[in-house]
């Protein structure tokens, strides 16, 4: 028998809708019964947890991190994900996206193989704190030009030979990819892999509006670290950032954590993007929940200093986390926690098709949601029905 659980707060969002003065009970790690406390009455002999001025909301969707505590996904081993899972689950999010790097080719094969294992397991069995649901593979398919740190070495042209070994490898896993638009055949390349089921998300290009356009009408539907890798704004050839920013239909992830992109434009990308498209993304590394030094990111060697991570001293991900960049966003904004929180849980889980198992808080479903304050910090992490303590 699991652990019996009623939570009330001041509030809670549960994808859709606030209920005020909430209470949410919980057995056998899934939410048995949730509604107002005036519509129903709280178990008297269950364990209970208040937040008096707290608002609850769906666990956050991370769809875009490429490690944590010391691990990167690539490692594709038991240790390395239950760790980052765990660790995860600390900060409040329940589900993500196992995010790789551009790396050779044998190398991401091998890793796609052990991550679509590991993922089947967290799917089907008990998993230890956050739940990969599939795989996001950065690269090898970016722009030369644009590649931040990816290593150009292992950089390759859009080849659907390549993407079916790759896909098959992943056991069908690979929910998002990021494609440079402007690469020969990319256009061709991206129907393909939409066929497929997966998600095509623009970035690491220097593409024009035109060829952003060609990938956007053959359907990509989301776009990579806006900002980031991202040809300049131009007023004239606006570019694939332009694009991102003016096309309302396109989804858009953003790394709110004050290094990646300045907080001016981070209002400006709310109020081009709002809480219909955006998605706020940590982009992690292996160092985040770490102590300063040196850390891996797929097969090479970060640097992380001050809060940032580099590599030759160009950006190399960051050590953010959800529950700091909601904190971030709401401050670099003015907007409302309740506002925002669709760019951590409704709008990724819309984006990847995933909204059957997250982005929610809803009666019969697993028990997977946070407690926030007003500022979007953090309270408590609460997953399949677990409190989790800070790891």
């Amino acid at each position: 028998m699991g652990r019996h659980l009623v939570v009330t707060a001041a509030q809670l969002w549960d994808g859709s809708r606030l209920i005020s003065n909430p209470v949410v009970e919980i057995a056998d790690g899934h939410v048995v019964a949730l509604g107002s406390q005036a519509e129903r009455a709280i178990p008297t002999e269950a364990e209970r947890l208040d937040f008096p001025n707290a608002t609850l909301a769906p666990a956050f969707f991370d769809v875009h991190i490429h490690g944590a505590a010391g691990h990167d996904v690539m490692e594709a081993t038991p240790e390395a994900l239950g760790k980052v899972s765990r660790f995860l689950a600390s900060r409040g999010t329940g589900n993500f996206l196992a995010t790789t790097v551009t790396a050779p080719i044998d190398s991401t094969l091998r890793s796609l193989e052990g991550l679509a294992k590991l993922l089947q397991q967290a799917q089907t069995g008990e998993w230890p704190g956050a739940r990969a649901l599939g795989i996001h593979l950065e690269g090898p398919f970016l722009s030369h030009a644009k590649r931040g740190v990816h290593p150009p070495q292992h950089l390759l042209t859009p080849d659907i030979a390549l993407f079916d070994r790759l896909f098959e490898a992943a056991a069908g896993h690979i929910r998002l990819m990021t494609l440079a638009p402007e690469l020969p055949g990319a256009a061709e390349f991206a129907a393909h892999a939409v066929s497929k089921g997966v998600r095509i998300s623009v970035g690491h290009s220097n593409a024009t509006a035109a060829e952003t356009n060609t990938a956007l009408a053959a359907g990509a539907t989301s776009a990579t670290h806006t900002f980031n890798a991202m040809r300049p704004l131009d007023h004239r050839e606006i570019g694939i950032l332009g694009t991102v920013l003016t096309t309302d239909t396109l989804y858009a992830e953003l790394i709110c954590d004050g290094i990646h992109v300045h907080p001016s434009l981070v209002k400006l990308w709310w109020r081009a993007k709002g809480n219909q498209r955006g998605i706020l993304i940590t982009d992690a590394m292996s160092a985040a929940g770490m102590p300063e030094g040196e850390y891996m990111l797929g097969e090479f060697a970060v640097q992380v200093a001050n809060g940032q991570a580099t590599a030759n001293g160009v950006l190399a991900g960051s050590v953010l986390t959800l529950d700091r960049a909601l904190q971030n966003f709401v401050s670099y904004t003015g907007a409302t926690v309740e506002s925002v929180l669709p760019l951590l849980t409704q709008n990724p889980a819309a984006m990847t098709g995933f909204s059957n198992h997250a982005g929610t808080i809803r009666e019969r479903e697993p028990a997977s949601f946070v407690a926030l304050d007003m500022r979007g910090a953090l309270l408590a992490s609460i997953i399949h029905g677990e409190l989790q303590t800070s790891a």
